[in-house]
């Protein structure tokens, strides 16, 4: 029997963890993902966990505990956003490379500056090419199924490699929504007991975690990491079955909405999702053929997969929130231009950024981007390739 209850999307992340019961939680407080540790330390105090938490003096020992707990053969979990994030920036990169199965949830906040504590995905795509799994939620029963199945992906011996579960602060990190949480034998069951194979304290196995590598090495550990990586694509699938047999919701590595027939889609991420199916649902009624593909998994990208999915699409709006600073797209412009290119798909294509800092994203802004796409298909110029939405030039 599922439980209804009514959740904030760091509440309902910090009752996944509750019910994962991990081992360690090494954490340090940061806007808007400070509520997720505070929720967790009453479950700490309150005996309904066995976790040991870690107060620590920075991000960066956040994630070097975590480095550290997880090498020993504990399960291990934090959260952070934003700037914290950004601390623990060296940190990322070694617990990837160890093949180390952290989960990290993180509120995503622009990063500074100018300092601003609302929602952008600057800290999650400056942190993309960091070597963890990245997922992605529209909305708070989202922000808890991906955190249930995290562990399942991160930890199978074809992946190995720490996860980021990531939600958008305040948009869903504070606001309250109707979810459905499981049982907590159920979760239990699904997620399973923690047996690394290798690991410091394993008796009579003398075993090293990141050791100086020389020339020799580098680059096939960078291969096998890459392997990994590759290899979370099919993992995310399959737990994503078996996902679906104890709770009734189907997830994929994107959404397709009302894709099938569409002359006009969108791709996007996270909660501005929500507002373009809206929109979508708005302009299907005005009998304009507009579909939205939602990106679920960002990091391994399923490029291929996406290709596929637009293969039939005449024009197209890659949807960034976050700037990435190369003059002519955003990440997942890049992203997308890039799986199009490779299997031979030229739709026209605008790039977006928007919702930088928090800025409002409403039906009748995304409605102007399908208007700006009908623009192109009536001239046949495309324009500036790369726009800002809603900013005041």
């Amino acid at each position: 029997m599922s439980i209804k209850e009514r959740l904030s999307g760091n509440e309902a992340v910090a009752n996944a963890m509750r019910q994962i019961n991990p081992d360690v939680m090494p954490a340090y407080p940061i806007t808007p993902s400070t509520e997720i540790p505070q929720y967790f330390t009453s479950f700490v105090s309150n005996g309904k966990v066995d976790t040991v938490f870690i107060p620590v003096e920075s991000e960066h020992s956040a994630m070097s505990a975590c480095v550290g707990s997880e090498a020993a053969g504990a399960r291990t979990i934090t959260a952070t956003s934003s700037c914290g994030l950004a601390l623990m920036w060296e940190i990322l990169t070694v617990a990837a490379s160890d093949r180390l199965p952290i989960c990290l949830a993180l509120v995503n906040r622009t990063l500074s500056g100018p300092i601003n504590i609302n929602c952008d995905h600057s800290d999650a795509m400056a942190a993309r090419n960091t070597g963890w799994i990245q997922i992605f939620a529209e909305n708070n029963q989202e922000a808890y199924d991906n955190m249930v199945q995290a562990y399942r992906i991160a930890e199978h011996k074809d992946v190995r490699l720490p996860i980021m579960i990531c939600q958008d602060g305040f948009i869903t990190s504070h606001a309250v929504e109707n979810i459905e949480l499981l049982e907590d034998d159920i979760v239990k069951t699904f997620v399973g007991e923690y047996e690394p194979e290798h690991y410091l304290l394993k008796d009579n196995e003398p075993f090293a975690v990141g050791p100086y590598a020389v020339t020799n090495y580098v680059m096939e550990a960078k291969r096998a990491q890459m392997q990994g990586l590759r290899n979370a694509k099919q993992v995310t699938l399959d737990v994503a079955k078996e996902f679906e047999k104890i709770s009734g919701r189907s997830y994929g590595l994107f959404e397709e909405y009302r894709m099938e027939d569409a002359d006009y889609a969108m791709v996007i991420i996270g909660s501005a999702a929500g507002t373009g199916k809206d929109t979508v649902d708005m302009l299907r009624k005005q009998g304009v053929r507009a579909g939205l593909l939602k990106i679920r998994l960002f990091r391994p990208f399923p490029a291929e997969e996406i290709a596929e999915a637009l293969k039939n699409v005449k024009y197209l709006a890659i949807m960034d929130r976050t700037e990435d600073y190369n003059g002519h797209c955003g990440p997942l412009g890049a992203e997308i231009k890039s799986a199009l290119y490779n299997a031979d798909l030229h739709p026209a294509t605008l790039n977006y950024c928007y919702g930088i800092g928090g800025r409002d994203v409403t039906v009748e802004s995304l409605a102007s981007v399908f208007e700006d796409l009908k623009t192109v298909e009536e001239t046949g110029k495309l324009g500036e390739t790369y726009r800002y939405l809603s900013v005041r030039e």
